[in-house]
């Protein structure tokens, strides 16, 4: 009985899931993509823009009459004397012509709507994929400095408990094993503050990411992906050098959605000014008529045949025909101003990435073997009563500044590859 417990727990174990793992940039986009509530309304757009090309398709409906006329409703009673009546019934009905191409600018109008908004949409997902990369960014360089300053609490933990045992042996002076006690609650602190901007950092993701509060969420501490190899420069696949600046402004004015959004905007704004013309041209509606007359004299039947279009003496449709003709010019305005910020907006991003690399590949190569080589000597001189604890922390805070700085600098070439890659529109940095 205990051998097929142990066999049927054993079992179980084997076939338990797996622990999750760390959630990349590249899966929270993805995860953001089909969760995030804002990009749920740009998708709503869409459906809109379709029901308004069904809606452009239709044509106008036929009308119905039905009239009875000329009733002795009150009883006065018909007859050759008071030469009354005779009472009529009618069918008629009435059929609307459109003319000037009404339902095929309507249609056109309603085909570049439905541009508009898959432009739109698409410029949305370009924005919240640079807003989730942000965010991640944020929030793993939130973590590697609770962990180091988890790091340097630590040792000063380790330090404060050795001086207070060398204190308490007459080794050295209390006043030592005070102020590493200070040191250590000083670094205390800093712990308790890198926590704060990580539960921060990590909300913001939550909330991009479509997830609950308080959902637990792990993602990967990685800050190299952008880093690089000193010297060189990355480049994607199939785009240009990223320290091409000029490469990289004509790949963003062909590339950027949101240019392209307004370009049909345009195009939008022209179908809706000859929708408009359209609009100012006169409709005709035909109808037909079959009467009966049911008088004291006998019985008859009769057909008419009607033509109505209505005169176009003072609407015309003016006012439209010239919102709209404003409107073109407006967007002709607005796309040489949005070129002409994408092109800075390219020129900046692609400055701050290149001077950012440059800056890691510095600290990588100048500072951080010399800080920590000094950091270690210094622990292990003060452990050998060779130098002060002033001393000391000097060199750790040197060490931690140095690291900080490492940090912040790989967690800014990730944002300055995103604000880059965002900017031209499509992926020319790692």
């Amino acid at each position: 009985m205990s051998r097929l417990f142990v066999w049927v727990l054993a079992l179980g174990a084997g076939v338990a899931p797996a622990s999750a793992q760390p959630l990349t940039i590249a899966q929270a986009v993805d995860e953001a993509l089909q969760h995030n509530l804002s990009l749920f309304a740009h998708r709503s757009q869409l459906t809109i823009a379709e029901a308004q090309m069904v809606a452009a398709r239709l044509r106008p409906n036929p009308v119905v009459s039905l009239s009875a006329d000329h009733l002795d409703a009150l009883g006065t009673g018909f007859d050759a004397t008071n030469n009354g009546g005779p009472p009529e019934l009618a069918w008629r009905i009435d059929v609307p012509f459109e003319r000037g191409g009404k339902r095929d600018a309507r249609i056109a109008l309603a085909s570049l709507v439905r541009s508009v908004a898959d432009a739109q949409f698409a410029d949305a997902v370009r924005l919240l994929r640079q807003d989730v990369t942000l965010a991640c960014i944020d929030a793993i360089a939130a973590r590697a400095s609770r962990d180091l300053a988890a790091s340097t609490l630590k040792t000063f933990q380790d330090l404060a408990r050795v001086n207070r045992a060398r204190a308490t042996a007459g080794s050295i002076a209390p006043v030592e094993a005070t102020r590493s006690d200070v040191a250590m609650l000083q670094f205390r602190s800093a712990v308790v503050r890198a926590d704060l901007d990580l539960a921060a950092a990590l909300a913001k993701v939550r909330t991009l990411l479509g997830r609950p509060p308080g959902d637990p969420i792990d993602l990967d501490n990685s800050l190299d992906a952008a880093s690089g190899v000193a010297g060189t420069s990355p480049t994607s696949p199939s785009g240009p050098a990223a320290d091409d600046a000029a490469a990289l402004e004509s790949l963003a004015l062909t590339a950027r959605a949101d240019i392209r959004a307004l370009q049909l905007t345009q195009a939008r704004s022209v179908a809706d000014l000859r929708l408009q013309e359209a609009l100012g041209r006169v409709d005709y509606t035909v109808g037909a008529e079959y009467r009966r007359q049911q008088g004291i004299a006998g019985r008859s039947n009769s057909v008419g045949v009607f033509l109505s279009a209505p005169l176009p003496v003072s609407n015309r449709n003016q006012g439209e025909i010239a919102r709209a003709g404003a409107e073109r010019d407006q967007a002709e305005r607005l796309i040489a101003a949005r070129k002409a910020e994408v092109v800075a907006e390219v020129r900046t991003a692609a400055h701050e990435y290149t001077t950012t690399r440059d800056l890691v590949s510095a600290i990588e190569r100048d500072l951080l073997q010399p800080a920590r080589h000094v950091r270690d000597v210094s622990a292990y001189t003060y452990t050998a009563g060779g130098t002060t604890l002033i001393e000391l922390l000097d060199a750790q805070r040197a060490f931690n500044e140095t690291m900080q700085s490492y940090v912040d600098a790989r967690a800014s070439l990730r944002r300055a590859a995103s604000r880059l890659n965002a900017a031209v529109g499509t992926e020319v940095a790692p």
